[in-house]
């Protein structure tokens, strides 16, 4: 079944897309009326925006009606780091809290994977598929965008965390101070996931240095925006004759730091009364 929710997570997000995209569709803006003899869709267009979001809130409310239905003794896992908080598929009201939840949290991810790549700041035309679901966001200064995950995450888990105490899922923190407290610890567990874009344009980088892929703009993306990963390696000599091994070193620093910052907070966050 977690195999299943994380199928049904990619079918939301590519909803959750489409409804932030489907504005920059030129069929879905209104065609003067002097051109609407020569351009006129094949069909009438029903789709709006808001359907969009109507078949997303249906999907994550018939999961969990698939999920109680077909596995009545299945525990959804919330995963945050940290924290892993756990919903019974026979108690209804908890396992559609999770399906909620659980697309919030891959939303999440998305996004903040999203930001890094904003902060990287690539060649266009792919730079562009990162401002569309962006917005405005993506025009912020440098140091917005990196409080941001910190920011957002900190107070949305503080809003969640009322709803899980209150329905018995989590135990009650000792103050408010304390709820707080490991609420930042979240905030900064949300930095974390900025190293599967980091790995996998360093991998598609080390790839590409070997293997010709034609001129593909997603190619120059990667090499470009792989370079300014690599930037503080630029004075180490890692290359041996005409092989390179700086991304391979830094593949393995990202992943390093990550798993000993993950480390630090889960001792952080375990010492933290409840």
């Amino acid at each position: 079944m977690a195999y299943v929710d994380f199928i049904l997570n990619l079918a939301g997000l590519l909803l959750w897309l489409n409804w932030r995209s489907i504005r920059f569709d030129p069929l879905a803006k209104r065609t003067p009326a002097t051109l609407m003899g020569t351009l006129r869709p094949a069909a009438p267009k029903k789709l709006r925006r808001w359907h969009l979001l109507v078949f997303l809130a249906a999907l994550l409310f018939l999961r969990a009606i698939l999920y109680r239905w077909i596995a009545p003794f299945w525990i959804g896992k919330l995963d945050l780091g940290v924290i892993v908080t756990s919903f019974r598929s026979d108690w209804f009201s908890g396992i559609l809290i999770f399906s909620f939840l659980s697309f919030s949290l891959a939303l999440g991810i998305f996004y903040v994977g999203l930001l890094f790549l904003s902060l990287l700041s690539g060649p266009e035309p792919i730079q562009s598929l990162v401002k569309i679901p962006l917005g405005r966001v993506d025009g912020w200064p440098r140091w917005a965008k990196i409080l941001l995950p910190l920011i957002v995450t900190t107070i949305l888990w503080s809003l969640v965390s009322w709803l899980l105490v209150w329905l018995q899922i989590l135990p009650p923190p000792v103050s408010v101070a304390q709820r707080l407290e490991q609420s930042l610890v979240i905030g900064l567990d949300s930095y974390l996931v900025w190293k599967f874009p980091a790995g996998a344009i360093l991998a598609l980088h080390l790839l590409n240095s070997y293997i010709y892929f034609g001129r593909h703009p997603i190619w120059k993306y990667v090499n470009l925006t792989a370079q300014k990963i690599l930037a503080p390696l630029k004075k180490i000599p890692l290359r041996a004759g005409k092989v390179d091994f700086a991304p391979v070193v830094a593949i393995g620093l990202v992943f390093l730091a990550a798993e000993f910052v993950a480390r630090a907070l889960n001792f952080i966050y375990a010492r933290l009364p409840f």
